[in-house]
């Protein structure tokens, strides 16, 4: 055998391993999106159109996240449009919209509150509340805030914990309160406006406890 062929086969070997190796890594999964908007039914389907841009998608659930379902008992059978914080991944235009949305996670699906007006919105990492009695704990990395009927708000340090199957726990002694929250990711209705949130919670309070929704804010991109 000549130099010349030797020399190339050399070459030749380790290629042919690097090629084996890519064709045996897994294909790389596509990223998703967060996105606020207003959820509206147009011609019998639902669609979503963004706070940013002003994109009209349409909606694809392949996950059975149960939107369809959720807003369609939001608006009782009125045309009435819904705030709604969606995760999915964003597809090329179809006809008749901007593109198409395949969801993965549905946030918030609210007809109350401040939807695309929020301006605290990209500061939340967490906002849970819940009804009698009322109560309601926004947290950011500054700290968390506790809000009650008839009682000054109370601004805490916090502990943040991370518990298996996304649980969370913050907790907090100081000005006099003892205070535990406990978040678990599981669709949760607020039994006062029927808000959908993607987790349940529960607070602990000076030996009482409450119970009630959360969902996570824009400064937590989970």
């Amino acid at each position: 055998m000549t130099l010349s062929r030797t020399l190339l086969l050399a070459l030749l070997l380790p290629l042919a391993g690097c090629q084996t190796l890519f064709t045996e890594r897994a294909p790389a999964s596509r990223p998703t999106e967060r996105l606020q908007g207003e959820v509206q039914r147009v011609d019998g389907e639902l669609q979503f159109r963004t706070c940013l841009g002003q994109r009209t998608l349409k909606l694809l659930d392949p996950a059975a996240t149960g939107l369809a379902d959720d807003a369609l008992e939001l608006m009782a059978g009125s045309d009435e449009r819904l705030f709604a914080d969606l995760r999915g991944t964003l597809d090329q235009p179809v006809p008749g919209a901007d593109g198409q949305l395949t969801l993965s996670r549905v946030y918030r699906l609210q007809r109350e509150g401040h939807g695309c007006n929020e301006e605290s919105f990209k500061r939340l990492l967490l906002r849970a509340s819940g009804n009698e009695p009322g109560w309601m704990l926004t947290v950011t990395t500054r700290g968390m805030l506790l809000a009650r009927p008839d009682q000054p708000p109370v601004a805490l340090p916090y502990l943040e914990e991370r518990l298996p199957g996304g649980q969370l726990n913050l907790s907090s002694e100081a000005n006099d309160l003892q205070l535990e929250l406990w978040v678990a990711p599981q669709r949760c209705v607020d039994s006062a406006s029927g808000t959908i949130n993607h987790l349940t919670a529960e607070l602990r309070l000076d030996g009482q406890t409450l119970r009630g929704c959360a969902h996570y804010g824009g400064a937590r991109d989970d």
